[in-house]
């Protein structure tokens, strides 16, 4: 890893003594502290809540000139106390490079970004950076891509393996995980097209990703060849009038589950915001198919958002797809929400959704698993510095006992947190080519 940081200073010191346009510097710090009292799941009745800081302490290197950027960014990613304190190294593997990637410029709108980088698309419910997970998200990933005026195209390729291998040797995402977790893939292609309009944007995505078949005597073990997943679908937006916007999403997804298992599953969002003045007001409906018998007719019905930024959606509590409630029973999510201007650089967002399964959960279950209420509130205290106070709770049915495996939960299902947020700016340094001799 410190290899990666003497290269990321190397790029830095070529750009000023060349002819670079633009070099900069930046960070993002962010600690958070978290009360978890039910976080992601039912907590047990007279199981104690936990507490807990963690910390992103991420360096960005950019790099800019007229047909050429680059761009690299390492992170420490780690819980407040984890390394010893006189320890004289940092072995909790907390180290990492969180992206690497340079971009071509062929002019008339085409260039190509290559290497390690967040792909982020829409309204991030398939693609999407992973921003409030510490680490974030990355792909490993070649681009081609087109931008003109209101219309833009994104061609990308990725192939994942373990390591300079032979010809002989499978892909082991995880070294021997399960190879069906949907983001550990072997390879992937995907195709984005966005058409902007004066009151209108459309979007179209594409993707097909390729995972290691298993051996079907055990379900872990890579053996030769692939089985695919394909996603496709649109996400719309209108703002018919001033202050109004609304926004839709249809997806499906097919392909094969394992050799034996077939994929069908689609996912519908319509979401209205009407913002009259300083307040905004919102209410959505969200569907992801489910599946009441886990593949056991030979078909998987679940939808799952494969790269998406899914705490975003379905309640902060992250009790819905985010690295749970795949191949399950689906969800309906109606929503309602208002972000309040509470003062100049403060604001207030109340957000309550109401969870359904979409397929039964059995004979004599309701199909209704809770109630969720989250706050949060933001305050501006610098240009570079944001503070952010959250907190949420979850009123389960009997239902989500049920769904969650959990037979004694604890009255009280909640979750509080608070994160500052620290992005300065280092050092932004520009620069214009020397003119040629003789002007």
């Amino acid at each position: 890893m410190k290899n990666k940081l003497y290269f990321a200073l190397l790029l830095l010191v070529m750009a000023i003594k060349g002819k670079a346009q633009e070099v900069s510097i930046d960070a993002d710090i962010r600690p958070r502290a978290e009360y978890l009292n039910g976080f992601g799941t039912l907590i047990s009745d007279g199981v104690d809540a936990g507490l807990f800081v963690q910390q992103r302490s991420r360096l960005k290197f950019g790099y800019k000139q007229e047909k050429f950027s680059a761009f690299v960014s390492v992170q420490d990613v780690s819980i407040w106390g984890d390394t010893p304190q006189i320890a004289n190294a940092d072995n909790n593997n907390s180290f990492s490079l969180a992206q690497a990637w340079i971009d071509f410029k062929f002019g008339n709108g085409w260039s190509t970004k290559l290497g390690r980088q967040a792909l982020s698309y829409d309204d991030q419910r398939i693609f999407g950076g992973l921003d409030w997970a510490m680490q974030g998200r990355f792909h490993d990933a070649a681009l081609l891509k087109y931008s003109k005026e209101s219309f833009k195209l994104d061609i990308g390729v990725a192939f994942n393996q373990n390591g300079v291998r032979t010809q002989t040797t499978l892909f082991d995402p995880n070294n021997g995980g399960n190879a069906r977790a949907v983001f550990d893939y072997k390879g992937m292609i995907y195709a984005w097209l966005h058409k902007d309009w004066e009151k209108f944007s459309a979007s179209i995505l594409v993707a097909n990703n390729s995972y290691q078949n298993l051996d079907p005597t055990d379900g872990q073990t890579p053996v030769d060849g692939t089985v695919n997943r394909q996603t496709f679908g649109t996400h719309l937006v209108a703002k018919p009038t001033k202050g109004l916007s609304i926004a839709a999403n249809l997806y499906g997804q097919t392909g094969e589950f394992t050799e034996d298992i077939d994929l069908s599953a689609y996912n519908a969002l319509l979401e209205i915001n009407y913002k009259p003045g300083k307040t905004l007001f919102g209410l959505g409906f969200e569907t992801l198919s489910g599946d009441d018998n886990g593949g056991s007719d030979g078909e998987i019905k679940s939808f799952f958002p494969i790269f998406g930024t899914n705490h975003k959606f379905n309640g902060y509590m992250d009790y819905f797809y985010v690295g749970n409630h795949a191949n399950n029973v689906g969800l309906n999510d109606i929503y309602a929400k208002t972000v309040i201007k509470t003062g100049e650089k403060s604001s207030l967002l109340i957000k309550a959704h109401y969870f359904a399964g979409a397929e039964s959960l059995g004979d004599d279950v309701d199909d209704y698993l809770g109630t969720e209420l989250d706050i949060v509130f933001t305050q501006k205290l610098l240009s570079f510095a944001t503070l952010k106070l959250g907190y949420s709770h979850m009123f389960a049915s009997d239902s989500m006992e049920v769904l969650k495996g959990v037979a004694d939960p604890a009255d009280a299902q909640y979750w509080g947190w608070a994160m500052l947020v620290v992005k300065p700016n280092f050092l932004k340094w520009s620069a214009k080519p020397a003119p040629a001799e003789g002007q």
